[in-house]
Parts: C-alpha cells; sequence; structure tokens
C-alpha cells in the first residue's frame, strides 16, 4: 500500500507479532497455581525497564494495589500505556519525585485530568517538566494497538486521527487503502512487556471473571508478555467450570494471581464499592505543593508494609463498607 504520511512520534514497542511469537511460545500453559503476594508478584514479573500496561478504565477497576507496590518497590525507567489512564497514571507518577524517575516513556492519551474532578498537578509537572518521552494517541487508537496485538497481526487500520495534531505527534502512519483509494492510519501493535489487570473473581490458575465493561482488558490480556491479575476474591477452578461462559481472561495468558480485596480504591469496582470521592480530592489537593506531595506519598505509599496498610490508613474496612453502600444504592 502507498504511504503518505508518517506521524513523528518514537515508537516504543515492536509491532512485530513474529517477535512477540518467540516469547510467548515459551510461556507455560500448564494448570499451575500462580497464587501469591502482590509484593511477590511485582518483585518477580515487573523489572525495571518494562513497558507497562493497565487494565481499568480511569479510575475504574483499575489495579491500584499493583499499581502501588510498583511505586513502593522503585521500579525505574518504565514504559507505560495511558490508556485512559488517569489515578494510575496519577500513582506511578507519584514514582518521579525528589529525582527519581519511574516512568520514562507514555504513550499518553488520556493521562493527566481525572474526569470532571480536574487535573492532576503533579501528573502535570512530570509531563511539562519533560521528565517523559511522550508518544501522542487517542484513547480508541490504543484499544486499536492491543487488539492488533492480540490478534497477532503488526497493525491495524482504521480512519481514526486523520487529520488531526494527535496524528502528527503518534507513530501512526497514513496509507492508501487497495480497495477504496482512501486514506487510512496504520496503527501498530502494542505488546506490553507486563500488564496490572483487576478482576472481580478468579481461580488459583488465572480464570478470570470480570462483572460490568471489560473495556480493552481482554486484548490487554492476550498482548502481554506476562499479566498480574489482582482480584476482588479468589474462587475454586470448580466455581469457574460450573460457568464456563463467565470467564473473559484464560488462564493462559496470567502469571500471578493475587487476592486483594478493596483493590481498585479509591477508584470504583463496579458492583462492589463505589470510588472514594473525598480521597480522590485529597489527592488533587495536596499534589498541588511538590513538598507535601513528597510527604504523603512517603506516609501513605512507601511509609506502609503493603496496600492494606493504605487502605487502613484510609479508613480501613469501615470506609469500605461505606463506599459498598453507595454503590448499591444504601448511602
Amino acid at each position: 500500500m502507498t504511504e503518505f504520511n508518517s506521524g513523528e512520534g518514537p515508537l516504543f514497542m515492536d509491532p512485530d507479532p513474529e517477535a512477540a511469537r518467540q516469547f510467548f511460545r515459551h510461556k507455560s500453559r500448564a494448570l499451575e497455581d500462580k497464587v501469591m503476594s502482590v509484593k511477590e508478584a511485582v518483585a518477580r514479573f515487573v523489572h525495571d525497564g518494562d513497558y507497562l500496561g493497565s487494565g481499568g478504565f480511569g479510575t475504574n477497576r483499575i489495579a491500584a494495589a499493583a499499581l502501588h507496590e510498583v511505586v513502593r518497590q522503585r521500579k525505574r525507567n518504565l514504559g507505560f500505556a495511558g490508556h485512559t489512564a488517569t489515578h494510575d497514571f496519577q500513582i506511578l507518577a507519584a514514582g518521579n519525585l525528589g529525582g527519581e524517575k519511574l516512568l520514562a516513556r507514555v504513550d499518553l492519551a488520556y493521562v493527566v485530568g481525572l474526569e470532571a474532578r480536574g487535573l492532576s498537578p503533579h501528573s502535570r509537572r512530570v509531563v511539562e517538566t519533560g521528565q517523559l518521552e511522550i508518544c501522542e494517541w487517542t484513547n480508541y487508537a490504543l484499544a486499536c494497538r492491543f487488539h492488533a496485538a492480540a490478534m497477532g497481526v503488526p497493525y491495524m487500520l482504521s480512519r481514526n486521527m486523520l487529520g488531526t495534531e494527535t496524528f502528527s505527534h503518534s507513530a501512526a502512519r497514513e496509507l492508501l487503502c487497495p480497495f477504496t483509494g482512501r486514506k487510512v492510519v496504520a496503527l501498530p501493535a502494542l505488546y506490553p512487556d507486563v500488564s496490572l489487570i483487576h478482576v472481580h473473581e478468579s481461580d488459583c490458575y488465572g480464570n478470570c471473571r470480570i462483572y460490568g465493561v471489560t473495556v480493552a482488558d481482554l486484548d490487554l490480556a492476550r498482548a502481554s508478555k506476562r499479566v498480574i491479575i489482582t482480584c476482588e476474591r479468589l474462587i475454586s477452578n470448580e466455581e469457574i467450570r460450573r460457568a464456563p461462559h463467565e470467564t473473559v481472561i484464560s488462564s493462559l495468558c496470567v502469571d500471578a494471581v493475587c487476592e486483594a480485596p478493596g483493590g481498585c480504591y479509591p477508584g470504583n469496582m463496579p458492583g462492589e464499592y463505589f470510588s472514594d470521592e473525598d480521597h480522590l480530592r485529597h489527592w488533587l489537593e495536596i499534589e498541588k505543593d511538590e513538598a507535601a506531595f513528597a510527604g504523603f506519598v512517603q506516609e501513605y505509599i512507601h511509609g506502609v508494609a503493603d496496600f492494606a496498610g493504605y487502605l487502613e490508613k484510609c479508613g480501613g474496612a469501615a470506609r469500605l463498607a461505606q463506599l459498598r453502600d453507595l454503590e448499591h444504592g444504601r448511602g
């Protein structure tokens, strides 16, 4: 196909499905017990320099417990797919404080704003001070890139971003369709090194259930070389087998399963608990002063042993009970 324009942004990950297949062909498909702590999973499967994918959407069903652990373990020079990443990007950006550099390169779509709540002051600082190498996309473009990787093809064709400045700052390419003679955009496949996905239920092998909108997570799980699952509840494989149609992520994709009740907090876990809007506002407010925010991160992330410690500081079981009532219309 004839190529016209190319975006000027950097392409961080190789879109070649054959290169990815070299990794996937050696990945175990055995039914192995993969249950471990979040701390162990992040230590084993998230390495400095890795490219990280994050599941969920905005503040909804994000793997907050695993994201906190990535910051707590002071991982370095990570790439990241900012696919409607709001609080998850905000958490990771906390690793770029005091000269530290958790994030180094980002495929960026919607990352600085927390929807109607406002913009994250610290996320803006990290982006605007040039701490990151950035390539721009739309949310849909990133979803297409995960879908291409899940399909095992090097790119997907779309009309997304045509004629926009976003295209100019992306790494997409403009081609001539051989069937219609019209311009289309080639969106390169995106294969993360490791992704963090929070689900409602999983068995010990990593067969997962998500209740509600799955966003791009089914493609993300298939596209990623390694997958860490955090779940609200561990259930038996017998229960999984009783309703196999409810399994949306297969154990074939998963490397670690971590039971993490409340693991999306302060985000919304559909059908479980509502978002803690007071705490999200507190994040946004304290970020305005970098020194105050550094103290907050030290107290709430580095100063606790694990995510359960963070939850306890935020009100623990009593606060989660209030948020469950809100989610179910009892508040």
